[in-house]
């Protein structure tokens, strides 16, 4: 078999490996877990982001209606990863593979230093051949600090780890034209850059994760315009991950077309910090025809009308053209004090240099 890549991040979600009663689906784990060893011994790297923490806890624990939600996610998954991660460590042990856990908040990718941290950790896991296990760390993270799911820490794993694509592995077998309950609905196999689908889209959520095809949707777009190809597959269906990267295999899923734009480092990091911006600065009409135009240009002070917020030199902002839509995100130059200073003067150094300016 020749693969289609050479470096792939991996999302199982919690509705590929719960069964409907709420625990563990050992068959289906066990099967995924042949075939990422499969393909991690014809060389292929990999980095695991698996969900199904919480409902493992679920299932050993049982509901304590007296526990409010984030208590209760809290304990469930300080039990359900140790089931979890010892499940996957003992079925990869039987292939002489070994893997590291690594778990995460979203705090941990708001600074460039913590991100850089985070994945010279992993590179060095698989520099020595071994498969990290990426989930978020629910015992520490409260609502407004977590991800939208683990569709969107997958989507920041790939895009930091320079991956080549990321497979989503959920229960549906890809986005439809229609409502998946219809028999006459057809699974959308590719979706361009650009290409409009969320007539499509239910925006209701899993049975068991927080997410559904919506955030998908929205993470793929953007890795997929970072230049990794995204795949949304059928995790159920029996070695769905061998066929999906089987060169000659044309096996049902949605593929996002990963555009062919390069994107540095930095910028990946900063296309994912929006969360993190500590202000906002809005530009003039010009400025902002300039910013989307074909040519890369930096945010020059002439062209800034506000300044919102109060920052250092070095936070996030988000940028806003004269009619409050939102153009991008970039790493600031100035503190908002310095900033408001140079608010339309010309022959100044840029507020947003273009290599550290992500436009949307």
């Amino acid at each position: 078999m020749s693969t289609r890549f050479k470096k792939i991040a991996v999302k199982i979600g919690s509705n590929v490996l719960t069964r409907a009663d709420g625990t563990l689906d050992i068959t289906r784990m066990s099967a995924l877990v042949d075939q990422i060893s499969q393909l991690h011994k014809k060389g292929v790297e990999i980095v695991m982001i698996s969900s199904g923490a919480v409902a493992s806890g679920r299932s050993v624990m049982g509901i304590n209606k007296k526990m409010d939600v984030v208590d209760q996610r809290q304990l469930f998954s300080a039990v359900g990863q140790a089931k979890l991660i010892n499940h996957y460590y003992d079925l990869f042990r039987e292939h002489g593979i070994m893997v590291g856990q690594v778990l995460t908040t979203k705090e941990n990718f708001s600074s460039r230093r913590h991100y850089l941290n985070q994945r010279n950790c992993m590179r060095v896991m698989l520099e020595n051949k071994v498969i990290p296990i990426v989930n978020e760390n629910d015992t520490v993270s409260v609502s407004e600090l977590m991800f939208t799911d683990n569709d969107e820490l997958s989507g920041l794993i790939a895009s930091m780890m320079d991956m080549q694509a990321l497979i989503i592995l959920s229960n549906i077998d890809g986005i439809y034209n229609g409502s998946p309950n219809n028999p006459e609905s057809k699974v959308i196999r590719q979706i361009e850059k650009g290409q409009d689908v969320s007539d499509f889209i239910e925006s209701s959520k899993s049975t068991f994760g927080r997410g559904g095809m919506l955030t998908k949707t929205t993470i793929a777009r953007k890795i997929a315009d970072e230049g990794i190809d995204v795949y949304i597959a059928n995790g159920k269906r029996d070695n769905m991950l061998l066929q999906l990267l089987d060169k000659k295999s044309d096996v049902i899923s949605t593929h996002f077309v990963a555009s062919g734009s390069e994107v540095s480092s930095v910028k990946k990091w900063i296309a994912h910090s929006e969360g993190f911006a500590k202000g906002e600065i809005h530009v003039n009409e010009n400025a902002a025809k300039a910013l989307i135009g074909e040519k890369a240009v930096s945010l020059l002070p002439i062209g800034a009308t506000e300044i919102v917020g109060d920052f250092e030199k070095d936070d996030i902002v988000r940028i806003f053209d004269q009619n409050g839509q939102s153009l991008g995100i970039g790493k600031v130059q100035y503190d908002s004090e310095k900033a408001r200073e140079m608010i339309g003067k010309k022959n100044q150094k840029p507020l947003v240099h273009c290599d550290y300016l992500y436009l949307e």
